[in-house]
């Protein structure tokens, strides 16, 4: 199942009816008496929301080849992403140097869950995403990102190159990510207004992006590997980006 209606798993579920409950239309749970849900359940109960207990195997049905852990959220169509005309308001009402994180065509949910979580643990802003060639909030993203989708604001935008000038209009640096940048991760100034932004699986950064980006920056590789995985470059570029900042704040 893809549709992004849908939550499925303890944390992420929990995570959902602790943060944005009335996001949250009906609620599905497994018959099996699972302690473990009996927490989702309270949440559910006190914010008023429809608790349906259902078989495994119907949860197993709807969701197959899915680790939903006996529990399934509705949630409002529209809910997940923020829309672009809302990102300038947004930025404009930041009360400290931008910190962003821009993801180029990534296609996995598994890599985007992971990149929603790191972003949420690095304190980003908001995360922003091309609606098109790249992959939206699905219900694997959510269960990745242990609740990060509820933390991290995230804007998917219809054309990536005019957000991204006007990022840099709005004084925000863009740092994109590359094994061919000559200028070291680690030798660059991340302090002020900022965004990273990666490129998806395989290809990277499409020549558009690049070309608009401000800095390219490489993650020193000793190794015989040529590249790291997009979720755990993004790591590596914002916990650094982190570490500098709170240099800064210091």
């Amino acid at each position: 199942m893809s549709d992004p209606g849908v939550v499925y798993g303890l944390h992420a579920v929990t995570s959902l009816l602790a943060s944005e409950p009335r996001s949250v239309e009906r609620l599905q749970v497994s018959e099996t008496g699972d302690r473990r849900l009996a927490r989702v359940i309270e949440l559910a109960q006190a914010a008023g929301i429809e608790v349906q207990q259902v078989s495994r195997r119907e949860l197993d049905r709807s969701l197959p080849n899915s680790r939903h852990q006996g529990v399934v959220a509705q949630v409002q169509s529209g809910r997940c992403a923020l829309s672009e005309r809302a990102l300038p308001d947004f930025l404009a009402a930041l009360e400290e140097p931008a910190f962003l994180l821009v993801l180029d065509g990534v296609q996995d949910p598994h890599n985007l869950g992971a990149c929603l979580r790191t972003a949420d643990a690095a304190g980003v802003h908001a995360v922003i995403l091309p609606k098109d060639r790249a992959v939206g909030i699905t219900p694997v993203v959510h269960k990745v990102a242990c609740g990060a989708v509820q933390s991290v604001p995230v804007f998917t935008v219809t054309n990536l190159a005019r957000t991204l000038r006007s990022l840099r209009e709005a004084g925000i640096w863009l740092f994109g990510a590359s094994d061919a940048a000559e200028q070291d991760l680690y030798a660059s100034d991340l302090k002020g207004p900022v965004a990273l932004v990666l490129g998806g699986e395989g290809g990277g950064l499409r020549r558009l992006t690049r070309d608009l980006c401000d800095h390219m920056v490489s993650i020193p590789m000793t190794g015989t590997v040529e590249s790291l995985n997009v979720s755990v470059a993004a790591g590596v570029l914002l916990f650094e980006a982190l570490r500098q900042r709170r240099q800064l704040q210091s």
